[in-house]
């Protein structure tokens, strides 16, 4: 079982991003996620598709690549994905994205990092005392070296990792790199 598209069974499914019912025989995504319920085995989140491109742009371009049937106003779809692209994080740490607000610190130097400047995300545990969890942790660009020298990773692997995942324009993410 994988991510995938086909048709309503029937109008009883709702689409788990904008809550409105998915017709009968209306084309919808389905997400796999594994369940508790069904012992040990995965079941599926449904989506229309057009809010699937919009919240889930990476599993969406997954599927369609997949799907064998007709696929009308497919270019709608493919602008609707690019379009998600650009405001949906990236699956994968570490990535490069801009700040949205100016509450994160950076991991190393531990001071703010500013609104709308460019930081990397890399993937850290967090203790909550009840347990621990893992989660988003960043670094200004200019620390990541530091930090990774601390760390021991070898540089020009987290770079590849990085140019990977991100999102950014290719002239931005340049710049990350070469603070790294």
């Amino acid at each position: 079982m994988a991510h995938l598209i086909e048709e309503a069974k029937s109008g009883r499914a709702s689409c788990r991003t904008c809550r409105k019912a998915i017709a009968k025989g209306e084309l919808r995504f389905g997400e796999e996620f594994d369940s508790q319920f069904n012992e040990g085995g995965s079941s599926h989140r449904w989506h229309h598709l057009a809010c699937a491109a919009g919240a889930l742009p990476d599993a969406l371009t997954q599927a369609l690549g997949e799907h064998t049937g007709d696929l009308p106003d497919r270019a709608k779809l493919e602008e609707l994905i690019a379009k998600g692209k650009k405001n949906t994080k990236p699956g994968a740490f570490p990535y490069a994205d801009r700040a949205p607000t100016g509450r994160a610190k950076c991991l190393f130097c531990e001071s703010p990092v500013e609104k709308g400047s460019l930081r990397i995300a890399v993937e850290r545990q967090v203790d909550t005392g009840a347990f621990v969890t893992k989660g988003a942790g960043y670094l200004h660009p200019a620390c990541a070296g530091e930090q990774l020298d601390r760390d021991g990773i070898e540089h020009e692997g987290f770079k590849a990792s990085l140019r990977a995942n991100s999102r950014l324009e290719s002239g931005e993410l340049d710049q990350v790199l070469g603070e790294i």
